[in-house]
């Protein structure tokens, strides 16, 4: 299946989540044959990690373990860290929560300014060699860093952000992607919940909550977005599904290598997703689908937009 299970609410982005909860959902996942499960070490300090292990035991062989690091959370913010050094220590780390003798996908989360390409994917090929990883990655890098990384050890995937909101890996990095034989594992497919149907404003948003600092869930960009969910909206009425899975069916129709891993902490939401994967859009739904040009705002606050397409 082409859809997996993205937890960074488990870790608390969204505000609080229920363990037991979260487990539900993972164990709902596997049962309907959604075994890519995407985490990161730094998703609530790795309180994800240890959800996503403890969900796992007993099921490791159905499970696609999927983590991220290189986006080190300090008194000051977010900084990157792309080391070598950090790399080593950081697998170690999720391999303890995660209960596990080896990931099965690791990603670098953001490209290193500081640190060559080369050096990093060098690293992480030497995980792969000694067993701890069986496939690497790469975070919202740029088409030409994707073609440096590739050069040192083949690069297994892709994760950056494509959905009916945005969509800028169409101009460079999806042809990118497809001369190298790279998947794209699209995150936030849903608009971090905008394009799902139920988000009605930011004053519904907890103190917890990363999106109160989005600029597309802000001041008169909610206004146009709302816009677009509403014709999302229109379009799943008529077809008789929900706003969430044809969403989902526009992202899985872009390509057999295109994976999404829409997030949720609830098991009602992964079997809805899910029902997206035997979904199929007319020729006139992705005509209409297509034409709506993306969202009004940027992507990130500033600090964060400094960090992707490296």
């Amino acid at each position: 299946m082409r859809i997996g299970l993205g937890t960074m609410g488990m870790g608390g982005s969204y505000g609080p989540a229920d363990e037991r909860e979260s487990v539900n959902a993972i164990h709902t996942a596997l049962d309907l044959g959604v075994t890519l499960l995407d985490t990161a070490d730094f998703y609530g300090g790795g309180v994800s990690e240890e959800i996503v292990g403890r969900a796992v035991k007993g099921r490791r062989a159905q499970a696609v373990l999927a983590t991220k690091t290189g986006s080190v959370r300090t008194p000051e913010g977010m900084r990157v860290d792309g080391s070598p050094a950090h790399l080593r220590r950081a697998v170690e780390g999720s391999l303890t929560r995660l209960g596990t003798d080896h990931v099965d996908l690791y990603y670098l989360a953001r490209v290193d300014p500081r640190v060559p390409i080369e050096e990093s994917v060098g690293a992480m090929a030497e995980l792969v060699a000694e067993g701890k990883v069986r496939e690497i990655g790469l975070c919202e890098a740029s088409a030409a860093t994707v073609r440096r990384a590739h050069a040192v050890h083949p690069i297994a995937a892709l994760q950056t952000e494509y959905s009916l909101w945005e969509r800028h890996v169409e101009a460079q990095i999806l042809p990118t992607l497809r001369e190298l034989g790279v998947r794209l594992v699209a995150y936030r497919p849903l608009g971090s919940g905008f394009l799902g149907g139920s988000f009605t404003g930011p004053d519904e948003l907890s103190e917890g909550d990363f999106r109160r600092a989005d600029p597309r869930f802000q001041g008169e960009n909610v206004t146009r977005n709302r816009a677009l969910a509403g014709t999302v909206a229109e379009l799943a009425a008529a077809k008789g599904v929900t706003p969430a899975q044809l969403a989902l069916a526009w992202v899985l129709s872009r390509g057999d290598d295109v994976v999404t891993i829409p997030g949720t902490t609830r098991a009602a939401r992964v079997k809805e997703n899910a029902a997206a994967a035997d979904l199929t859009l007319t020729e006139r739904e992705l005509a209409t689908l297509d034409a709506l040009g993306g969202a009004a705002g940027e992507r990130y606050p500033a600090f964060l937009m400094t960090t992707i397409d490296r």
